[in-house]
């Protein structure tokens, strides 16, 4: 057998390579084994197909207001589908007419554009800056641990929600900053789930031998480290997205989020929330899409963190 010492470092590279790629493969296997992840990404899936084929599948403008341009329309007309029965002479509105007048199914086909991007940008926006916050508290140690590490417990010490609110009334009513709210407030977790995983990577075997070497603390942390605290983190990542999306149509709801005439999930179940008697359509289907989003994405992660979890992996435990 040819001494490790002796195998040239271009051979070495493709070795490291090759585990790498058959980590990821095994661990797309075992994803796609897990049944609640595979029902999560079927329901995901045809939630972006909605999305992204929205100016398609959509009969209007989401924001359009079709008063004087279809005869007899008024506010919070039923759905009328003719294959149901519904008069042919009148324009099939499959999921009805808001109180302002617009078509619900084209604001609930361009809202799915909405919340998914809400869910990807907080997340983005969160995780990044939580994983530099948290590799640096961990990596770093002393002061500069305690420093960061207090600055987030003092962000956890508040309810979730009631910060993210208090964020939102300093910085004013929009989108833009629910997101930038909901980001700060979730910032913290990613923070410490990072910290936790440098601190128990930085003293394994394969760091010392890379400091021994003389490699340089940001190669260290960049290529030994962090690439080994992904896993946990996509998991976070996963839910996380739920977490977002579902917050900031909280913030929407009350008034503080995605403002009129913006297609936004939550901002149409607030404004017809008092017409649950008369117009249970327009809150049941806005309230049903962010459900099913949100635990789409729940079923998504709890997928993964079983198909990474290291604990059932060993043991061969069967989590189909």
């Amino acid at each position: 057998m040819t001494p490790v010492a002796q195998i040239p470092d271009d051979n070495i590279a493709d070795i490291q390579d090759y585990k790498a790629n058959s980590l990821w493969r095994l661990t797309l296997r075992r994803i796609f084994r897990q049944r609640s992840a595979m029902v999560g990404m079927s329901i995901l899936l045809v939630i972006a197909l909605l999305a992204i084929f929205a100016p398609v599948l959509a009969p209007y403008d989401p924001t359009d207001v079709l008063i004087g341009k279809e005869d007899g329309i008024k506010k919070r007309q039923p759905p009328c589908i003719h294959l149901l029965g519904c008069d042919e002479d009148q324009p099939q509105h499959f999921l009805g007419i808001d109180g302002n007048v617009r078509d619900v199914y084209s604001r609930m086909l361009y809202g799915a554009r909405v919340s998914l991007q809400i869910g990807f940008v907080v997340v983005t926006v969160a995780s990044v800056s939580g994983t530099i916050l948290g590799a640096l508290a961990g990596y770093a140690g002393g002061w500069v641990d305690n420093l960061i590490m207090r600055i987030m417990d003092i962000f956890l010490a508040f309810p979730f929600l009631l910060l993210a609110i208090s964020i939102v009334f300093v910085l004013g009513p929009g989108l833009i900053n629910a997101m930038l709210a909901i980001s700060i407030v979730s910032m913290p977790a990613y923070a410490r789930v990072v910290r936790a995983a440098v601190l128990s990577i930085r003293e394994t075997d394969y760091v010392e031998a890379s400091r021994a070497l003389g490699a340089s603390d940001f190669e260290i942390l960049l290529k030994r480290i962090l690439p080994n605290a992904i896993p946990p983190l996509i998991v976070l990542v996963t839910l996380g997205v739920a977490t977002a999306i579902l917050d900031t149509a909280a913030l929407s709801f009350l008034g503080l989020g995605a403002q009129p005439p913006l297609p936004e999930w939550g901002t149409m179940l607030g404004s017809e929330r008092n017409q649950l008697f008369s117009a249970p359509h327009l809150v049941f289907v806005p309230g049903v899409a962010i459900s099913m989003t949100v635990l789409a994405f729940n079923l998504l992660g709890d997928g993964i963190r079983d198909a990474l979890d290291p604990r059932l992996v060993h043991a061969g435990v069967k989590t189909e």
